[in-house]
């Protein structure tokens, strides 16, 4: 009975049923076996199905907890082989979501005593390969280089092909920071082939999909970044796990972030956010970077403000961003010396999204800095941020990059009265934005090319520039610009709205008993009717309502629930685009507290070793540690419980959608497609019509 329940545990885990998973793999069947009375190497089975169940289910803390009772039943068993391959296993969960470097190191050194003497054991591939983006993302350029390059041979040698795609991606990425862009750029173009072909697990594809996306973006290199993107995003259905769904909708916000239109890059970021909470830590900073960049965009001053604090407050910084904020608000000299500060003390906390180190992490401040000292009529400050982000450009040559510099320097020579200079630089960078398609940064470039006209005795071609700005900025979203763009045209009327559909499609999404004719594009299929199909049914009667998700379930199930608290209801990610406080629960709360012990043994051996620099790091760590733990419970160390309802109810629904759409994909993949892109899941969720695709549904 139990061998069946675990074969049918294993099947939804596959189909992406971790719930079902969940259920079969219920604790109370499998106490006694875990306690002894049956076959070890079935409880162990049982406790690392149970461990991956819990992670695709967005129970991290869980999951993580899980790991480490199936590590302590190897150590008892004696197998020290298995306890070590489940020890690095840990420190590879911990590392890709926690960013606790100390905890990480933690579990790498119990691995490798435990194998120590095992040369043939798997964990020391795996031990490899989690060294190799330890020492990346602390910012150790020699010894990622060393440890990818031993990752790649274990993985050859032990047949542990995780260990050697990522020993590749890491090698590759070392080669772009020190400037070996084109050789760099083509090792992970041949990488990204190889993860269509399905060579290695479904975390390791999500996760180094997102690394290729990630070292695009780093070097402004938008076209690539656009094209592994809709790799990315062409993989992820039936394949993605954990909180690979989530990191590939930030992607697809930076890649709506720079073609528009505005509103759907937020609800994109917004979107993420919901879905990354359960698994980030302290990465949780980087949607929340994200939603706050297009809100500036947008012109939501207070939004974005919101998340770059709450982005500041997971050990993420918020710069440029809360810098150009400050700018926007008329506080010239606060943002000047907010990106000052910002660039000579480049933030440490580490990071798989974002370049860990080197001169690429300034770009974005330079270019900011530029935009700045102009605004504060620093001609000299200006110039040198121009010169400094034009070497940076030339090292790392990069179209976006370029075009970056190009407008840097379009601005200092303006500043600097240099108007030639100006008209010629705005020019080009005007051209090249164009070619890239990123209607924002190209209207930014005509408004800087007008005042050069303008300088240059040009009137009339400077308002050719600042309509075409205008026009731009409309149809992107970004009112606060095309209003700025009016007004140096002499016009105050309001921004109007571009793109909507002529034509308005109709389909259909009717329940008959038990199960469901679904019609869109020409297509018609039955299928068998699913709560998430339920779910959506509401979510399509009214496009655009953002329903609670406690709402959604009294709905399906007919029971009368308590309404959210008001308190609840004005935290959630609507507003803020950060879900509030992380709820920890007793587990959680434990697992934390084990880490800091980990932390200290971290701090008082990198001491032993005279490392100031690791030290450091792991101080942070600690410091985010005692922080999370502050916010989770009260006076007398009682828990704070805020939103208990709002969050069963939040999971509950987003697994029942998710697992519908995938369902669906199976018989109608381009509805499937397009509810995943429109339907937007969390505490609140929507059906937000694409306003260039309408529908019109049956229901």
């Amino acid at each position: 009975m139990l061998a069946e329940r675990v074969a049918s545990a294993r099947q939804a885990l596959e189909a992406g049923d971790a719930g079902t998973a969940l259920d079969l793999l219920d604790l109370a069947e499998i106490d006694p076996v875990a306690d002894g009375d049956g076959d070890v190497g079935v409880a162990a089975e049982v406790l690392e199905l149970r461990a991956l169940a819990l992670y695709a289910d967005g129970r991290y803390e869980a999951s993580i907890a899980t790991w480490e009772e199936l590590h302590r039943l190897q150590l008892a068993a004696d197998d020290p082989r298995e306890a070590g391959r489940v020890a690095a296993t840990i420190a590879l969960y911990l590392m890709i979501d926690s960013g606790l470097m100390a905890a990480v190191r933690g579990w790498l050194a119990r691995a490798g005593h435990l194998v120590v003497d095992d040369p043939d054991a798997p964990a020391h591939a795996l031990i490899a390969l989690v060294r190799t983006y330890e020492r990346l993302m602390t910012g150790d350029m020699v010894g990622t280089r060393a440890q990818a390059t031993r990752a790649i041979d274990l993985g050859e040698a032990l047949g542990v092909g995780a260990a050697v795609v990522i020993g590749r991606v890491a090698l590759a990425r070392v080669r772009i920071l020190e400037g070996e862009v084109t050789e760099g750029v083509a090792e992970l173009d041949e990488v990204a082939v190889l993860l269509m072909s399905g060579a290695v697990d479904p975390l390791t594809a999500g996760m180094m999909y997102c690394e290729l996306v990630c070292a695009a973006q780093g070097l402004a290199l938008h076209d690539r970044a656009r094209e592994w993107t809709e790799m990315m995003d062409h993989w992820r259905p039936g394949n993605a796990t954990g909180g690979i769904n989530g990191r590939c909708r930030v992607h697809r916000a930076e890649m709506l972030r720079l073609s528009g239109p505005c509103d759907e890059a937020e609800a994109e970021a917004i979107a993420a956010c919901e879905e990354l909470r359960p698994w980030m830590r302290r990465e949780f900073g980087w949607p929340l970077v994200e939603l706050g960049n297009i809100r500036l965009r947008k012109g939501d001053l207070e939004g974005a403000e919101a998340a770059y604090l709450e982005a500041h407050r997971h050990v993420w910084t918020p710069h440029p961003g809360l810098a150009l904020v400050r700018l926007e608000e008329g506080e010239v000299d606060v943002a000047a010396a907010l990106v000052a500060e910002a660039i000579a003390h480049p933030f440490d906390a580490p990071s798989k999204e974002r370049p860990p180190f080197g001169d690429l992490r300034l770009a974005p401040l330079l270019e900011a800095q530029v935009e700045i000292a102009v605004a504060a009529g620093d001609a000299d400050l200006a110039r040198r941020a121009a010169d400094r982000l034009a070497e940076i450009a030339e090292s790392y040559p990069s179209v976006g990059l370029g075009a970056a510099a190009l407008l840097a320097e379009a601005r200092a020579a303006l500043c600097a009265g240099a108007v030639e200079e100006a008209v010629v630089a705005s020019s080009a960078a005007v051209v090249t934005w164009a070619e890239l398609e990123a209607p924002f940064e190209l209207g930014v470039a005509r408004l800087v090319l007008g005042h050069a006209q303008t300088a240059a005795g040009h009137p009339d071609s400077a308002r050719g520039e600042w309509e075409a700005a205008r026009s731009g900025f409309e149809e992107f979203g970004a009112e606060r610009w095309a209003r700025r763009a009016a007004a140096l045209l002499g016009q105050d009327r309001p921004p109007v709205s571009h793109g909507r559909a002529e034509s308005v499609a109709t389909a259909s999404f009717r329940r008959s008993g038990d199960s469901r004719i679904i019609a869109h594009d020409g297509s018609e299929v039955v299928v068998r009717d699913l709560k998430g199909f339920r779910h959506l049914e509401r979510l399509l009667c009214e496009p655009g309502r953002e329903f609670h998700a406690l709402d959604l379930v009294v709905a399906d199930e007919g029971i009368v629930a308590d309404a959210p608290d008001d308190a609840v209801v004005g935290e959630e990610l609507a507003d803020l685009g950060s879900g509030g406080l992380l709820i920890l629960d007793d587990q959680a709360r434990e697992a934390y507290r084990r880490r800091l012990a980990e932390v200290d043994d971290d701090i008082a051996d990198a001491e032993r070793m005279n490392d100031l620099g690791r030290a450091e790091l792991a101080r942070r760590d600690r410091d985010y540690l005692v922080s999370e733990l502050s916010r989770a419970v009260g006076l007398g160390g009682r828990s704070r419980v805020e939103g208990d309802r709002s969050e069963r109810a939040r999971m509950a629904v987003t697994r029942s959608i998710r697992y519908s759409l995938r369902r669906l994909a199976e018989h109608h993949p381009s509805l499937a497609e397009h509810l995943s892109r429109c339907v937007r899941t969390g505490t609140y969720c929507c059906y937000a019509a694409d306003p260039l695709n309408p529908v019109e549904w049956e229901l």
